[in-house]
This record gives structure tokens, sequence and C-alpha cells, in this order.
């Protein structure tokens, strides 16, 4: 039998079982999904300054992408940049964002901001 400093009995059959915080089933895409939110380009215009936002064409799946970036699946990346389907945007991008106060679909995937431009016909759903 062993005891703690207060003498209480601390011997068990059962071992104790504890999962750290987060830790869970979900799978990669799952876990992206909870961090997929829509944003208008002054939320993002400043992750933008800090040259942190990937443009992805509307074709793509927001959290293949995301999920790609997660598991460094480098050749997978630039195939799409390749193609021109995942952007960093440039100045011309920026203003026209601003001005036409465009909303995006952004999923963070640290150290980027993924956003998919929503089109107005899918945001009055």
């Amino acid at each position: 039998m062993s005891s703690d400093s207060n003498g209480n009995d601390t011997s068990s059959e059962e071992t104790m079982r504890y999962g750290m915080l987060g830790d869970d089933e979900a799978t990669t895409a799952e876990k992206l999904e909870k961090y997929m939110g829509e944003v208008d380009w002054a939320y993002l215009e400043p992750h933008y300054k800090n040259g942190a936002i990937l443009w992805l064409d509307p074709s793509l799946s927001i959290t293949e992408v995301g999920e790609a970036l997660t598991n460094d699946d480098t050749t997978r990346v630039a195939e799409w940049k390749n193609r021109g389907d995942l952007v960093t945007p440039s100045a011309p991008h920026a203003f026209y964002w601003e001005e036409t106060r465009a909303t995006f679909r952004a999923l963070v995937v640290s150290p980027f901001v993924l956003i998919q431009p929503i089109d107005e016909a899918e945001s009055e759903d």
C-alpha cells in the first residue's frame, strides 16, 4: 500500500485517465472547420499588411488547403501556386477588396490566414 504525505491511501487498481486540453478524436479537417468563418476586408487588412494572407481560388476546398499546409504538403501547395489557385495578394487586390467591401471565408493556419471570396448569392443563403 502506498500513501501520500498526509497518510491517505494512494494505491488504486485503476489508473487515472485524462486527456490533454483540446485532445479529441476530431480529424484535422474537422478541427480546421472550427477555425473558419466569414469576415470582411477590414478585419483581414492587418493580416495582409503583415504578409500573412493567402488567397484561394473558389474552386478549392479551404479545409483541404488548410490541411495541406498543416501537414507541410509542399508538393500540393506548389501545384496550387503554380496554377494560380493559391496566391499572395498584392496592393491592387487589397484596394479592390476595400473598395468593394468584399467578404471572405477565412481560415487561420498559423502563420497564414487563408481567404476565399464569398459571392453575393452564396452569402444570401
